[in-house]
């Protein structure tokens, strides 16, 4: 279970001027702290920024002011107690499933005999067996996501950072993937920042869901969520769901009238 509590303060990204424009605030002075086991949701219109928050805290991008740290530990740069999953196929195409899980695992030095049974720990848990030889193009978009995610766990990180992860899925896939994501989590209790444009999404997995301005992007709202765990998907069809759908539509939706405005 986590233990390390992330913090984020005044936290900032410009990126330089195109010719002799100005530079882009993308992201103004950000407050966010997030408990360990936290399911949090981040949502806002396009181009808010919540891409950029997400590979700041995975060290992936370089704030251009403030400071993020776990407990008191500042985070300068990618490190193992994080572990992040993007929307596009990231696995390696040379490597198959097996491999591609096994990848973090190689990479520390762990035993050959250590890293075949977290492999098939992770294989079973997100419904991969029976493929650990295949390679990603013989896979669906699903398939590959649920093996990116197995990726990611295996390394047994402290915080899980998922920047539109299931956003390239068709509906039904894109259910089954909430509820295994959810699944693991009511299991292991990790923190969790998640990145997503759907608020019925966000509503169903999370415990907080952060609302981000239009650009430059900060934090206008939250809202927690007090639905019960664990949740089934029918939850979705409860007066409680759709209320706190509509308080988050209009927030969004004022956000996206100025991103368009």
């Amino acid at each position: 279970m986590s233990r390390q509590t992330l913090h984020i303060h005044g936290v900032t990204r410009s990126f330089p001027a195109q010719g002799k424009g100005a530079p882009t605030l993308a992201l103004r002075p950000t407050d966010l702290t997030v408990a360990p086991g936290e399911f949090v949701a981040i949502l806002g219109p396009s181009g808010c920024g919540k891409s950029t928050l997400l590979r700041i805290v995975a060290g992936l991008d370089t704030p251009s002011g403030g400071t993020l740290a776990l407990d008191a530990t500042p985070i300068r740069g990618p490190g193992a107690e994080r572990g992040m999953v993007f929307q596009s196929y990231t696995l390696f195409p040379w490597l198959t499933v097996a491999e591609n899980i096994a990848y973090g695992l190689r990479e520390r030095g762990l035993p050959r005999a250590e890293q075949r049974a977290i492999v098939a720990r992770f294989i079973a848990r997100t419904g991969l067996a029976g493929f650990e030889d295949h390679w990603p193009k013989q896979l669906s978009g699903g398939m590959q996501q649920r093996c990116a995610l197995a990726r990611a766990l295996a390394n047994d990180p402290e915080i899980l950072l998922l920047d539109e992860p299931f956003g390239a899925l068709d509906h039904q896939t894109r259910e089954l993937m909430q509820e295994l994501l959810l699944e693991i989590w009511q299991a292991d209790r990790k923190t969790v920042l998640f990145v997503t444009h759907d608020i019925d999404e966000a509503i169903f997995l999370a415990s907080r869901v952060l609302v981000m301005s239009a650009r430059p992007g900060g934090i206008k709202s939250e809202v927690v969520v007090p639905l019960p765990y664990p949740r089934e998907w029918t939850v979705k069809t409860t007066v409680e769901f759709a209320a706190l759908k509509a308080r988050l539509m209009g927030d969004i939706r004022e956000e996206v009238r100025k991103s368009i405005g």
